[in-house]
């Protein structure tokens, strides 16, 4: 160790007794000229290093990408840019436009209004004829017996029949029947009396005002006449 530091010492003492050597008059001018020449580098250097601290310091633009659909599009019309661009939504009737003007092929031959008028009455009466069979499938498959028990036959049921007192023969074969009701109350053991009133049919008008009648329902005659007279069972004293 002592012997590193020794030559340490000796070589920088042997540096500082070397004689400086002084620049010739050249070497100043092209020292002098130098820097000049440098200062505008410098200068450069900082703007460049200045303008890519504010690039990295701003968020880069990402390109928004472009639909697929668009772009596909676009290619097959020959870049040019179609209707619904932009969300817009085209009614069939404009769809149906747009697709026979880029329909390819032989035109059809040129018709009169008269001629299309004619073809559409084709075209909605084969229509009307097919729903038409559609229609009378339907109903014959429907009408088919089914494999089950067959129905039972209906029977009517035997007709109400009411003993009340005529009240009214104002109207022609037409009396008004009252009947009384009287029966006790299943909860709460009252007799209960409850009135009602009915119309009835009098084809002969035989029936008088006080008369105990009898009457059997029937078919709808008129508005309120759902009832026939029966028999008189009782008359009226005069």
């Amino acid at each position: 160790m002592a012997e590193e530091e020794k030559q340490e010492q000796e070589e920088t003492a042997a540096a500082e007794e070397a004689p400086v050597e002084e620049p010739t008059a050249a070497e100043e001018t092209i020292e002098e000229e130098a820097p000049a020449e440098e200062a505008p580098a410098e200068g450069e250097a900082a703007g460049a290093s200045g303008e890519a601290a504010v690039q990295a310091s701003e968020p880069a633009a990402t390109p928004e990408p472009e639909p697929a659909g668009n772009a596909a599009e676009g290619e097959a019309s020959g870049g040019d840019v179609s209707e619904d661009v932009g969300g817009e939504v085209l009614s069939p009737k404009q769809l149906r436009k747009r697709e026979r003007s880029r329909a390819s092929g032989p035109p059809h031959p040129a018709r009169s209004p008269q001629e299309r008028a004619a073809e559409r009455a084709d075209r909605r009466h084969a229509a009307a004829e097919r729903r038409r069979r559609y229609r009378a499938t339907s109903r014959r498959k429907r009408g088919e017996p089914a494999s089950g028990t067959p129905p039972a036959p209906r029977e009517p049921g035997p007709r109400k029949v009411r003993q009340g007192t005529v009240v009214s023969t104002g109207g022609d074969k037409t009396i008004t029947v009252e009947i009384d009701v009287v029966r006790r109350h299943p909860t709460y053991e009252k007799v209960v009396r409850r009135t009602s009133k009915l119309r009835a049919h009098d084809e002969a008008n035989d029936a008088r005002q006080g008369d105990v009648v009898r009457v059997v329902e029937s078919r709808p005659l008129s508005r309120t006449k759902r009832w026939r007279l029966l028999d008189v069972l009782e008359r009226a004293p005069r």
